[in-house]
């Protein structure tokens, strides 16, 4: 789809200087006077003057649409039209592909759409998750209500992703760094003081013999190196994204002890979370569980609440299909169970999830606490090896002048 620079004055005579995406510019056109601006230059942007956009970049964050959520509630809740709430919130979000979609949304509402069915056109911007709790909110008049939850929502996934991701990103930063340094010190640092021990003539130590070795190939091979890293690390990213990358990378965060922890908890409170959402907007259980799967990041979970979907339809409870797949703790099947029997089983849902909400932050703090030491154990022996490396040759040094005195 084409898109169009332009300049423009809003409803509240502010300046404004962006872009928008239309079938063509008498479209363009329409949509920005719908949005209530007053154009001043509109101008159809080609290779050379548009913008660069790489399509796995750019995505609203679970933050962006936990501030979008908020805000919608908040102007909804003054009385404002939900098309003047859609003109509003176009001018002032800052991400460009949701600020886009809602402009284009406000056109849909103003052709007498309804916001559930404008929004499914836009699927890689609002899940339909989202789309199905704002539809629920449009049938039973309470769409406030619906953001409000939403945003909720979205503020949980954010600091239950921002958790682990914390855990993750410490010990990687932490590597990247090591490797980076090991690599200054056997090219720079180490092969000065090869070439004074060389120049002297003596037999050096086996430490010393092995490090100067390593120093040698990094000297000469560095770039094999560095090539080696980016393959890896490119090559690890996109093994990821395929069906066979995401079992071997999920089965490895299930298995591995330091993270497994982590991986359950945060994987528990996303699916009560999310069940208890999407049963309290009116959804079936089956239907909820569909839409509950496509939000779980381990791709065993997702194929284990798919695996109780099905379950479920042909007539188990819900507590005894989840103790049936073996990932989920037995506080979460237990507590369903409970609320199965009482008929209260979204507030018991949503209960399990703060509790594993905390859960996830203690997980986190313990991750951390248990890396920290291994990382400095690590550091001190690979720079234990280094100086040992350097010491060696000069006390020998110190020992055969010592005896020549």
């Amino acid at each position: 789809m084409p898109s169009f620079s332009y300049i423009a004055v809003n409803r509240l005579g502010k300046r404004v200087k962006d872009t928008v995406d239309a079938a063509s510019l008498e479209n363009a056109k329409n949509s920005l006077r719908a949005a209530g601006y007053s154009i001043l230059e509109i101008k159809e942007l080609n290779a050379l003057n548009k913008d660069i956009e790489l399509p796995f970049l750019g995505n609203p964050t679970p933050k962006d649409m936990a501030i979008f959520c908020r805000q919608f509630q908040s102007i909804l809740r003054a009385g404002v039209p939900v098309s003047n709430v859609l003109a509003m919130l176009g001018q002032q979000t800052e991400n460009k592909k949701l600020a886009a979609a809602i402009r284009e949304m406000q056109a849909g509402i103003e052709k007498g759409e309804t916001l559930a069915g404008s929004m499914k056109k836009h699927p890689k911007i609002f899940s339909s998750m989202l789309c199905n709790m704002i539809a629920a909110g449009e049938e039973s008049g309470n769409l406030e209500e619906s953001f409000g939850q939403m945003e909720e929502w979205f503020d949980k996934a954010k600091r239950t992703k921002a958790a682990v991701k914390k855990a993750m990103t410490y010990p990687c930063v932490v590597i990247v760094v090591m490797i980076a340094v090991l690599i200054l010190m056997m090219v720079k640092v180490f092969p000065g003081f090869i070439s004074t021990f060389a120049e002297m003539g003596m037999e050096l130590p086996l430490p010393t013999q092995i490090v100067m070795a390593m120093s040698d190939w990094f000297v000469e091979w560095w770039w094999l190196l560095a090539i080696i890293l980016v393959v890896l690390a490119v090559g690890g990213v996109l093994f990821g994204k395929t069906n066979k990358g995401k079992h071997v990378y999920g089965w490895l965060t299930r298995k591995i002890p330091i993270v497994r922890d982590l991986t359950v908890r945060s994987e528990s409170a996303t699916f009560c979370r999310t069940l208890a959402l999407l049963l309290g907007s009116g959804l079936t259980l089956t239907d909820s569980l569909e839409m509950v799967a496509m939000n779980m990041s381990n791709i065993y979970f997702l194929e284990a609440v798919q695996t109780c979907r099905s379950m479920v339809s042909e007539g188990w409870t819900l507590n005894a299909s989840l103790r049936d797949t073996g990932l989920f703790p037995p506080m979460v099947y237990n507590l369903v169970g409970i609320g199965e029997e009482t008929g209260d089983l979204q507030e018991m849902l949503l209960k399990t999830a703060d509790y594993y909400d905390d859960e996830v932050e203690e997980a986190t703090q313990a991750l951390l606490g248990m890396l920290e030491p291994l990382i400095t154990v690590f550091l001190g022996i690979m720079v234990a090896v280094l100086v040992l490396a350097i010491y060696l040759p000069m006390l020998n040094m110190t020992k055969a002048y010592d005896q020549y005195l």
